[in-house]
């Protein structure tokens, strides 16, 4: 595992003022900016910017040169246009796009500025609940942004996946069951039955719909805490980005939970994000345990 980089000076400095380039990306998507830079032509001008978005043309200019400054924009004799990255990963509808996941993230930034709260209490500073169904709005945004970032990572695991034979599935904490939909599509003889919260359960049954395959992935309201499961009844179960929440003894209730349910010879799949023995690396995982314990 690569060893942690030591901060000089000047990325103190630069770390105290990250929020500013977050803020930026977050109130560029706020305005659609991206995919309107491709809807309009790919470069323009920032008067056309603020006309389409109904918003203040100095404040507009101001962000247009403050997404260059970062990196998500270019410009040439007073027009912007997308980076290749920003055009394939921040115009809506496109094959990467990533616009739904990183709301994700603009849902969770207050949280992160009251993480001190968190240091004194130990507590959340926010319900789970707010995502998981008492905010239906949060709440699918919450399963759109996990549908997001599960094609990405999904288009790159499932092929990896031996579901050879396989004819059930179970697929544990399926949230937005993009990964379900990927490996029914991936294997045409192949059914598989998501597990999550209820209100999670129902916005998943609805992109299912949207994809067609409502007749092979079934979208099943439940709690992994606690869940029983047909016995010896699926060929495979798949616990994608769930068990990092979990405490060691939860994980291994869940773990035989999924055993149960598996005929002979069956087998367990894991994907999800953990530090090494030093709770320190990778970083981003190390960052997003805080994020974890802000918000469940």
């Amino acid at each position: 595992m690569k060893k942690n980089t030591e901060l000089a000076v000047q990325g103190i400095v630069n770390l105290a003022s990250a929020f500013y380039g977050s803020a930026v990306l977050f109130a560029a998507l706020e305005i659609d900016l991206f995919s309107m830079i491709e809807r309009v032509g790919g470069a323009v001008p920032a008067d056309t910017v603020a006309d389409q978005a109904k918003s203040d043309r100095r404040a507009t200019r101001l962000l247009l040169d403050a997404c260059v400054a970062v990196g998500l924009l270019r410009k040439r004799n007073g027009l912007y246009g997308n980076t290749p990255a920003a055009a394939a990963a921040l115009v809506a509808g496109n094959a990467c796009d990533l616009t739904k996941a990183v709301g994700y993230n603009r849902d969770v930034y207050n949280a992160w500025g009251r993480l001190g709260e968190l240091v004194r209490s130990g507590k959340p500073v926010e319900s789970p609940e707010l995502h998981l169904g008492d905010d239906p709005e949060r709440t699918r945004r919450f399963v759109l942004a996990m549908r997001g970032r599960a094609l990405g990572i999904g288009r790159l695991v499932v092929p990896m996946l031996d579901l050879k034979g396989c004819r059930r599935v179970l697929d544990l904490a399926g949230g937005p069951g993009a990964y379900a939909v990927l490996m029914a599509e991936a294997h045409p003889d192949l059914t598989c039955v998501t597990v999550d919260l209820p209100a999670v359960s129902a916005a998943a049954g609805e992109l299912v719909r949207e994809a067609g395959m409502q007749e092979r992935v079934l979208c099943r309201a439940g709690d992994y805490h606690t869940d029983t499961y047909e016995a010896g009844h699926y060929d495979a179960a798949t616990i994608f980005g769930a068990l990092h929440q979990e405490p060691p003894e939860m994980i291994v209730r869940i773990l035989k939970r999924c055993f149960a349910a598996l005929r002979p010879g069956g087998r367990v799949y894991v994907l999800d994000m953990m530090t090494d023995e030093t709770h320190t690396c990778p970083p981003f995982t190390a960052l997003f345990a805080l994020n974890m314990a802000l918000t469940t």
